[in-house]
């Protein structure tokens, strides 16, 4: 016994319809070492200081601390405070300036809505049944 597919489910369109773009990816928010590391670095290269200098005033492993600043490593509350502190800054400052940067990256691109303004009316008032005029306009 053949089992036989509908004739419906076969068929080719000749002409396709153009394909739908693709929506833009929702863009994604930076993770928090990236951004704690970012300042590190940021910081570091504005003091001119190096790497090995501030690891070493910091108490810091060369290694660990570059893969801090690049965003590789999750370190701890008492390792960025002490990197702060090898460059002058306490944790607070440290903190507020990736959430600084956070809140820079992440602010909502500000797009205007079209206003509505109010037509003003003419005539009796009385409108007809289909009338498409209903005293409101966009404005850009």
């Amino acid at each position: 016994m053949t089992h036989r597919v509908p004739d419906h489910a076969r068929v080719i369109p000749l002409r396709s319809e153009p394909a739908a773009p693709a929506p833009a990816p929702a863009p994604r928010e930076p993770l928090w070492r990236d951004l704690v590391g970012d300042v590190l670095r940021r910081e570091r290269l504005a003091q001119e200081r190096t790497l090995k200098d501030v690891a070493d005033a910091a108490r810091i492993s060369m290694p660990y601390l570059s893969e801090v600043e690049r965003g590789r490593k999750e370190a701890s509350s008492e390792v960025l405070a002490a990197a702060a502190r090898a460059l002058g800054l306490g944790l607070g400052d440290l903190l507020s300036r990736a959430h600084g940067e956070l809140a820079r990256v992440t602010a909502p691109r500000i797009v205007t809505a079209p206003r509505i303004v109010t037509a003003p009316r003419t005539g009796t008032g009385r409108g007809t049944a289909g009338s498409a005029h209903n005293g409101l306009c966009l404005a850009a």
